[in-house]
């Protein structure tokens, strides 16, 4: 990367803390503007701004490794096809029938689906533990999509926010399984400048058919200019740039620990923006996913930041 952040484990934990509070706060802002910002152009916008802002100090690093880009351009392009293009445009689809807490309490399955998916399609050995907490976690998150009830599951009865999340939760797994099996050799930086151009160009056709046939997007008005700047920069860039710093300093094992604070300041935040409150069900089905979180990733290395 072309800035250091200072070499202190203090500041790597500071950071790691602050990153799981902008990854909570991206979906209370996607929940708090379902209303005026359709969920496409929302993602669109996002990384449009995130790309201006990374561009200028990104693109010395692309000329240096432009032979690198175009020799794993296939890759790459897949890569942003699950990370950039869908993730975060399926996490702001799920928020428009579904509460804060449930797309957190859902997201923070993506260690063990990436385990599970590592083991299913790179052959990864799991351990019993690891098995124990894969089942612990996806229990939990039933419970959660289920709203503790099982007569929601012969009904068919789920929300379909819950559901575009599971969505969401597997493309970040597929990314970060294809992540581990191509390995392409570009600093992070550069592979996330990379990352978000390519994504945002395939977002670029999807927004259009959207803006223009079906949401109508958006009015530009002063109102919609914060949580647009605020998704872009702190759950985008910054939680990005703190994370790596955290894995760097006090290593992975440590830094996925913090992944467990990402529904604790959801809770805070949603109860204090948009009066969320927590059910039984919530609390059954964190203490699951947290339980089936420890179990699974005390060994594993730590995945790349869910934004």
């Amino acid at each position: 990367m072309p800035f250091r952040l200072q070499q202190s484990p203090g500041l790597a934990y500071l950071g790691l803390t602050l990153t799981t509070l902008f990854w909570a706060g991206n979906a209370v802002v996607a929940r708090s503007v379902v209303d005026t910002i359709p969920p496409v152009s929302l993602a669109f916008w996002r990384w449009v701004l995130a790309l201006v802002i990374l561009l200028p100090i990104g693109l010395p690093g692309i000329r240096r490794h432009w032979t690198v880009i175009l020799a794993n351009w296939r890759p790459l392009l897949v890569l942003a096809v699950f990370s950039v293009s869908c993730f975060n445009t399926l996490l702001y689809q799920a928020a428009i029938t579904t509460t804060v807490l449930n797309i957190t309490l859902v997201n923070s399955t993506v260690p063990v689906v990436v385990a599970l998916m590592a083991w299913l399609l790179l052959g990864d050995r799991m351990r019993s533990p690891q098995v124990l907490g894969i089942a612990l976690a996806l229990l939990g998150m039933l419970v959660i999509i289920g709203r503790g009830e099982l007569a929601t599951f012969r009904r068919l009865d789920f929300q379909p926010g819950d559901l575009w999340m599971v969505a969401a939760v597997l493309c970040w797994a597929l990314f970060s399984v294809l992540l581990r099996r191509h390995q392409i050799p570009l600093p992070a930086f550069t592979f996330l400048t990379v990352q978000v151009a390519m994504g945002t160009l395939v977002l670029l056709p999807l927004y259009l058919v959207d803006a223009l046939m079906l949401s109508g997007g958006f009015s530009l008005t002063p109102a919609v200019v914060p949580p647009l700047l605020y998704v872009a920069i702190f759950p985008g860039i910054l939680a990005y740039a703190f994370w790596n710093h955290g894995v760097h300093q006090v290593g992975p094992s440590r830094s996925a620990m913090f992944m467990y604070l990402n529904p604790v300041f959801a809770a805070v935040l949603a109860g204090l923006f948009l009066d969320e409150r927590l059910s039984l069900f919530h609390l059954a089905g964190g203490l699951l996913i947290l339980a089936g979180l420890f179990l699974a990733t005390r060994s594993r290395p730590a995945p790349r930041p869910t934004p």
